[in-house]
């Protein structure tokens, strides 16, 4: 347990820097799409530059910081095994894998964007990018709470954090309507 601290400490630190690549890479998938409705040769110099950036994020940050994140937790679990016995850590588990299924989704985008295939509109790209928002809130307050019980009140707070969110993409979208350098 003297290594308890450190532990934890690493673990949030790579938690921290792999939410961080997931709150920034559908940000540049969003540019890439919008790079794809420009005309040559400023589709291409974007489109490139973006791949890049995409690529160094994702492969130097992102999924380095998820694997380190989940390395540190799993020797938390080992030291602290009553946390498996916790309805808390059940629910967090839960939004763990749910965290690794859009991380996953992200991934399939990322290669699609790279090979120059567009299925999202960059509207859709921006709310996709508050999934890892409602997903970190999600566990932050089940972490910080420890309360499994009262997950539903959580529950709540997440679609009212949705709602929140849908309607300033809303608004965003009429700003950048009425202003396209907004």
């Amino acid at each position: 347990m003297e290594y308890y601290n450190y532990i934890k400490a690493l673990h949030l630190i790579f938690v921290i820097t792999w939410f961080a690549g997931l709150f920034y890479i559908p940000r540049l998938f969003v540019y890439q799409i919008e790079a794809f409705q420009e005309e040559e040769p400023k589709k291409t110099i974007i489109g490139d530059q973006l791949k890049l950036m995409t690529k160094r994020l994702w492969f130097i940050i992102t999924w380095p910081s998820a694997i380190l994140a989940s390395i540190f937790a799993f020797i938390l679990l080992f030291m602290i095994p009553e946390w498996l016995q916790q309805p808390w850590m059940h629910v967090k588990l839960v939004f763990v894998v749910l965290l690794y299924a859009y991380h996953m989704k992200c991934h399939f985008i990322f290669k699609e964007l790279q090979k120059d295939v567009v299925k999202w509109t960059s509207n859709q790209m921006r709310i996709w990018n508050e999934g890892s928002t409602l997903i970190l809130f999600a566990v932050i307050f089940l972490v910080i709470v420890r309360d499994a019980i009262n997950w539903i009140y959580g529950v709540i707070g997440i679609f009212l954090l949705s709602a929140i969110l849908m309607l300033g993409i809303r608004l965003y979208k009429r700003i950048r309507a009425k202003n396209p350098e907004a």
